[in-house]
């Protein structure tokens, strides 16, 4: 049985799991990035990852194939090193992730962006497997995105295409981690949807987006107004996407997306509807589906990508 390591290193978590070429997780893990202690120490954590992950294939009597990750930031796939990065992963840029844990493993290790390694296991073995073409758009502490056509994502001309996060949608808006102002990320982010409920709602549970929706869910107004307008920033990005690629599905991940399932997605087609053109819409809806593979996503598509470098 072939099994790779795949990590799935965001701005908030790393997680982490030991995938079998099915796509079966048979361990898995995360901890907190804690990413302003530094690349130093965040290297040490994957360090740490590798190991454990070393030790429970032993008691699983199965042997690593190689290693598989997804990071934020941009990624040169052939030299495994970080180009680009911002506030959600501070000085990441420079940073050899890819001969740092291919010297400790020994092991063949495949890097990619986070959204790019999401958007290889749901077009193999989730959302996106009814469509040949699709984007994949992840809400998270940041927002990520690529488009995907012939089971093939777009790169660009260095790889780094698909930074969707940083479209501007409000001229001199809210400062991004980026540096820029108005970038659709910082509206339609989870980062922005905790800072959002802060600003409306000070006494409320601005660090819980779960309990914000549960509120929302019992019909608490100050809950229904918060959620209302975070759905109409991540429909306006949408809707500006639908008219670029116009594309016959957007696959939404991100843990938000995961916990909250319908009610949520609901209200963003709604949305999406009443601000794309008429033409778009026709013969049928942009279909609007949810990560299958959900907070596996990441992980799972990270070790498919090392297992069979499909590397999206």
């Amino acid at each position: 049985m072939r099994a790779a390591l795949g990590i799935d290193l965001g701005g908030t978590y790393i997680k982490w799991g030991i995938v079998t070429e099915a796509g079966e997780v048979l361990q898995e893990g995360q901890m907190p990035t804690e990413s302003d202690q530094g690349p130093a120490e965040l290297l040490n954590k994957l360090s740490a990852i590798a190991e454990r992950a070393g030790m429970a294939c032993q008691e699983l009597r199965i042997a690593l194939d190689s290693v598989g990750i997804g990071t934020a930031g941009q990624v040169q796939r052939s030299s495994g090193i970080v180009m680009g990065a911002t506030a959600t992963l501070p000085d990441w840029a420079g940073v050899p992730l890819g001969e740092r844990i291919g010297r400790e493993t020994g092991l063949p290790v495949v890097i990619d962006n986070d959204v790019n390694m999401i958007a290889t296991g749901e077009a193999w073995l989730g959302a996106g497997r009814q469509w040949r073409d699709f984007l994949c758009v992840a809400l998270g502490t940041g927002v990520g995105g690529c488009w995907v056509s012939e089971r093939q994502v777009y790169g660009g001309r260095d790889g780094y295409a698909g930074e969707f996060g940083h479209m501007v949608i409000a001229v001199d808006g809210r400062a991004c981690s980026c540096g820029n102002h108005g970038c659709w990320e910082s509206y339609a982010s989870v980062t922005a949807l905790k800072r959002l409920t802060r600003e409306w709602w000070p006494a409320g549970p601005s660090d819980q987006p779960e309990e914000l929706f549960r509120y929302a869910r019992e019909g608490d107004p100050r809950a229904l107004a918060i959620v209302t307008q975070y759905c109409r920033d991540v429909a306006t990005g949408l809707a500006n996407l639908i008219h670029i690629f116009n594309p016959p599905a957007i696959v939404l991940g991100g843990a938000i997306v995961a916990g909250q399932g319908d009610f949520l997605l609901d209200r963003i087609r709604g949305l999406v509807s009443r601000q794309t053109m008429r033409v778009y819409q026709q013969p049928e809806p942009v279909a609007i589906a949810a990560a299958q593979l959900g907070r596996q996503a990441g992980v799972i598509g990270a070790a498919l990508a090392a297992m069979t470098s499909r590397q999206l």
